[in-house]
């Protein structure tokens, strides 16, 4: 009897160990994670829910047929395949379109998981989401008419300046303004086209966005040569995806994809020249090489000499 159990021990202990040696080889784990927050909700649905601007070229816009492309969607691709390892299945992806006054509350509600568009990381908004590494570096400049004899913010005193509802610049551009005492008139766009169409129309004498994106517009509309971006920087910027806070795990696996999929592997480089570099799905080319600083930040400086 004894012998029996022994035997039955020996054979269990030999299948465990078949089982924890086939499970190594295939790379899985022999006991499953318990997962908690966004983790656990994209493995029980198999689903997660990225969030996408329209029109904020090259960050995340719409092309010729209407997809979300761009180069924050490919950097969110980059985490979508790290979570997609870390549990170990094969994820859907669900696109949800934001606008600069929702896109916070889409993801504080939980409507969307990760927000992949031209959003900036500062302090205010941390107490209420949780940020990416930075994916890029800008600030605030002004488009105006190519025949425009303005050069800087002060030139614009007594006229009209547009910009976004919902973005940074909403905050502190009108208190530029005040500070300096410049009597500028400030409206606002419901996006970044209405904005651009406000200044097209004559409505306003100045749209007032971010140097990249502004650029980006021009790009896109092949506008160039009716508009110019003038004057130096009114702030500075970095932008980051964006997700839920307080989720230590899925922050993990975003800093993870980041640090091995992105800046280990370079990968990064490729991406940033695809969509600041190379020609657009419109036709417009930035070319807007990466910056030094921002290049110190992704730990990539020796790539582009390679």
């Amino acid at each position: 009897m004894r012998g029996t159990l022994v035997r039955a021990t020996l054979f269990c202990a030999l299948l465990l160990s078949l089982a924890l040696g086939a499970a190594a080889q295939e790379g899985k784990r022999v006991i499953p994670v318990k997962y908690t927050g966004t983790l656990k909700q994209i493995k029980d649905s198999g689903v997660i829910r990225l969030g996408y601007r329209q029109n904020s070229p090259p960050f995340a816009f719409l092309d010729g047929k209407g997809k979300p492309v761009g180069y924050s969607l490919d950097l969110c691709d980059a985490v979508v395949d790290e979570i997609s390892a870390e549990l170990e299945m094969d994820i859907r992806v669900e696109y949800v379109p934001v606008t600069p006054e929702n896109r916070l509350d889409m993801v504080t509600s939980g409507a969307i998981d990760l927000e992949c568009g031209s959003t900036t990381n500062n302090f205010e908004r941390r107490k209420r989401v949780a940020f990416s590494p930075t994916i890029f570096v800008t600030g605030i400049k002004l488009m105006v008419p190519a025949g425009s004899r303005a050069q800087s913010l002060r030139d614009l005193q007594g006229k009209t300046v547009v910009l976004t509802r919902g973005t940074y610049h909403a905050d502190v551009l009108p208190a530029i303004v005040e500070r300096r005492k410049l009597g500028i008139t400030v409206l606002t766009g419901g996006d970044h086209n209405e904005s651009f169409a406000m200044l097209a129309s004559g409505k306003a004498d100045a749209f007032a966005n971010d140097d990249v994106q502004l650029y980006g517009m021009l790009a896109e509309t092949g506008t160039g040569a009716k508009y110019r971006v003038i004057g130096d920087f009114l702030t500075y910027a970095d932008y980051a995806l964006m997700f839920r806070r307080d989720d230590p795990e899925f922050a993990e696996v975003v800093e993870r994809a980041f640090a091995n999929r992105l800046f280990a592997s370079r990968a990064i480089v490729a991406i940033y020249d695809k969509w600041f570099m190379k020609r657009l799905p419109h036709g417009g080319r930035l070319n807007l090489p990466m910056s030094p600083h921002l290049e110190q930040l992704f730990g990539v400086q020796s790539a582009r000499g390679d």
